[in-house]
């Protein structure tokens, strides 16, 4: 039986990992928002009308946030989730091809069979927004005139203020509850995180004869060039690669293991050696620190579900897309 909701307030839909969902329709989801476009500080985008009216799988609640703005730690939300292929394509922000999985708080859904748990209540704020003032309220003045994008990436520290420490162990059980990750991988991201926070205080309070391979965060990859070479394969949509072995790919990293100002993080060193085809190549994304769209020199590639899955990183459920040099791929 469906609960009431007290003015101001919506009733959760407690959903887990699997279940399918509906989008509520477009005046419903304006309904919730108020002036900037958001709901509890997280923006509705015009990029996710296209989705209102279809169902779609629960695919990750999404319970915690990593900071890719100021990289301070993870940082708790509350009643939001992460669709399968429900992925912002950039069309109202500029052509930005970050390509982020897009928030859904779920006030923004119901349940298909709303007679299973409860279908949940809409919060409505006053007037609600059209959908051409949902459009305004992706940009913001800039100084003299510039282009100032405002997106989910941009305010999602604003959705999410409360700060998440890695000692927090409720954390990894709503992850293995929720359905989020399994006991094992939970496990597994625990027992290296703590290992990496006692790597980086040996860094700075050890001697280099009592560290464990001199400090380096697990896994242990560490670039020393100090010059990054380059390579072109002028890679298209839809063309099949294999990514190299991660010793190939380490040989092109400087000792931040970047190339060419590009991370080669360690969560991506589990797509080594596999075969997957380019989905994009990424020229243009929007700073989430400023809002402006930034032009890359040297573009890089995108790959099909090629995601960060954050084994190393307390299961964060954000899967961005790990973007590749084409020096580190090769056509299969």
């Amino acid at each position: 039986m469906q609960q009431a909701a007290t003015k101001g307030q919506t009733i959760p839909l407690g959903l887990r990992v699997g279940e399918i969902v509906e989008v509520r329709s477009e005046a419903e989801i304006l309904a919730t928002l108020d002036e900037r476009g958001e709901l509890e500080a997280l923006p509705f985008m015009p990029e996710m009308l296209k989705f209102c009216g279809r169902q779609f799988r629960v695919d990750k609640l999404a319970v915690k946030v990593c900071d890719t703005i100021d990289w301070s730690g993870m940082y708790r939300m509350e009643g939001a989730v992460h669709l399968a292929e429900t992925r912002c394509d950039g069309s109202a922000h500029g052509g930005c091809q970050a390509g982020c999985f897009l928030y859904w708080k779920e006030a923004w859904l119901k349940r298909v069979d709303p007679s299973d748990v409860g279908e949940g209540n809409i919060r409505r704020v006053a007037g609600g927004l059209s959908a051409g003032e949902l459009t305004a309220t992706t940009r913001r003045a800039g100084a003299a005139g510039e282009e100032v994008f405002v997106c989910q990436a941009t305010e999602l520290m604003r959705a999410a203020p409360e700060y998440l420490p890695h000692w927090d162990l409720r954390q990894y059980v709503r992850d293995v509850r929720s359905g989020n990750a399994g006991a094992f991988a939970t496990a597994r991201s625990v027992l290296v995180g703590f290992f990496n926070k006692y790597q980086d205080l040996s860094k700075r309070l050890l001697p280099r004869a009592l560290r464990i391979h001199d400090g380096v965060r697990y896994p242990f990859i560490q670039g020393c060039l100090e010059r990054t070479p380059s390579g072109s394969l002028d890679l298209r949509p839809g063309e099949l690669v294999r990514i190299k072995p991660a010793e190939e790919i380490v040989r092109t990293l400087d000792k931040d293991n970047k190339n060419r100002g590009l991370s080669f993080d360690r969560e991506m060193l589990k797509y080594c050696g596999r075969e997957a085809r380019v989905l994009r190549r990424v020229d243009r994304i929007i700073d989430e620190k400023t809002g402006r769209m930034v032009h890359l020199r040297n573009p890089c590639i995108v790959l099909d579900n090629v995601v960060c899955t954050s084994d190393f990183h307390r299961k964060c459920p954000r899967a961005i897309y790990a973007y590749w040099r084409e020096i580190w791929l090769e056509r299969a």
